[in-house]
């Protein structure tokens, strides 16, 4: 029609970047949190979206590597790189990195189960990730 943004496949990418900024923030929302509960002193919203996607990208980046070498170390290697990252970026013990994403991880799905509760969310949502 007129102009650009009437581009479906342009709409639908903008869609999906600011999709994938929300659900940045709210993991980071998570992590912060956790961090704070498991007394990391650097623990900063800023520092959790950094510790997110530098994690994510990172994890990949070995286990596809390591699948190339020997598959069944890829989950681990990835893990234990994503846990690295998080370490770093906290400026904080493995301990301390583990229990902040544990208790991240504890936190999302207790909000989730509550927004399911409610009905402002579906668990079969999760099936799509």
């Amino acid at each position: 029609m007129y102009g650009y943004m009437h581009d479906p496949l342009l709409q639908m990418g903008a869609v999906g970047i600011v999709a994938f900024l929300v659900a940045l923030f709210i993991a980071a929302i998570f992590l912060w949190l956790a961090g704070k509960l498991i007394g990391i002193e650097k623990a900063s919203i800023g520092r959790s979206m950094v510790a997110i996607l530098g994690g994510g990208i990172l994890a990949a980046i070995v286990m596809v590597l390591t699948a190339l070498v020997f598959s069944p170390l890829a989950p681990l290697l990835g893990f234990l790189a994503n846990l690295w990252v998080v370490k770093v970026v906290f400026d904080t013990g493995w301990l301390k990195a583990f229990l902040a994403w544990l208790l991240a991880a504890i936190i999302a799905g207790i909000v989730m189960g509550i927004l399911a509760f409610l009905g402002l969310f579906t668990l079969g949502a999760i099936s799509a990730l």
